[in-house]
């Protein structure tokens, strides 16, 4: 009987081992495949100049991905901007001010936000967003704009990424130790002072993986951003110039003028290229979550 169980003990242990040798090696796979098809470019033109170069025009040889980088963070950054605040202060609003009531409704509602196809949020942001900066946003600061730009597009994402991050922030809160709570309060702290100082720090790492999720979401997100951006190459000078993210140049272009040369191996760079921001921002997300868990552990 021993003897099985331990049989059994080792099949599970390799048989894990496997499944996570295989997740890291589909990881590699994916990394080389992009890296072999761009070789041709990397042959044509040094990396520093792809990054650098503004000027994106295949039939005259000319392939600068720095408008599509610019494109990709501006987008990105405006989404997180509008969304953790918001996000948080939802998230707090569920888990310590909202009835049980309001909280059992408003959560699948929120849910319900993740289940809408993307392209719905694009027709959205196209009949909505995009008018409204046009009309009424932009004219405030005096700027004359189609609408489609960085900021319809981080708009639409931000809203895009309000189910995973505030579903995995209410998650997060609810994990708080009621008797942290209860202790701040009876020292004479208010209901937000304690939210502030105890609740909100105790989450900070939480909160964080939550944010990275989100982000590493929007990196990719493809057909809403693409219909709202505007998908001109250069590099957004403000919010309302129109911008042209990665996913949207691999969408708008593969399968097309396959003819130009040096063309495919330009998609798969940009290609490896969102693969390799993704990467380093998780990289980086996940050297500072470690230190904010070392320092609550300290």
């Amino acid at each position: 009987m021993l003897n099985t169980r331990l049989v059994k003990d080792a099949l599970v242990k390799r048989s894990t081992l496997l499944l996570l040798l295989i997740s890291l090696s589909v990881v590699v796979i994916i990394a080389v495949g992009l890296t072999i098809k761009s070789i041709p470019l990397f042959e044509y033109s040094n990396i520093f100049q792809l990054l650098t170069d503004k000027v994106w025009s295949p039939m005259k040889g000319s392939f600068g991905f720095l408008p599509f980088i610019a494109g990709t963070l501006a987008v990105t950054l405006i989404s997180l901007a509008i969304a953790i605040p918001l996000c948080v202060l939802t998230a707090v609003y569920l888990t310590e001010y909202a009835s049980d009531a309001l909280k059992n409704m408003m959560l699948p509602l929120v849910n319900i936000l993740a289940a809408i196809p993307p392209v719905l949020y694009g027709v959205w942001g196209v009949l909505f967003i995009v008018p409204l900066i046009q009309l009424y946003i932009a004219p405030i600061f005096g700027v004359v704009t189609s609408g489609y730009s960085v900021l319809a597009g981080g708009i639409v994402l931000a809203v895009m990424i309000f189910p995973i991050m505030i579903s995995i922030m209410v998650e997060v809160l609810q994990t708080i130790p009621y008797e942290l709570k209860a202790a701040s309060l009876s020292l004479g702290a208010t209901k937000w002072d304690t939210i502030k100082h105890v609740i909100l720090k105790k989450a900070r790492p939480g909160i964080v993986a939550a944010i990275v999720l989100s982000t590493s979401r929007a990196f990719g997100e493809t057909i809403a951003v693409l219909m709202v951006c505007g998908n001109v190459a250069k590099v957004p000078a403000s919010i309302f110039d129109a911008g042209y993210p990665i996913p949207a140049l691999i969408a708008n272009n593969f399968g097309e003028m396959m003819s130009i040369p040096l063309y495919e191996s330009a998609l798969m760079f940009s290609a490896l290229l969102l693969f390799v921001i993704i990467f380093v921002f998780n990289l980086i997300s996940r050297l500072i979550l470690r230190r904010l868990e070392g320092d609550q552990h300290g």
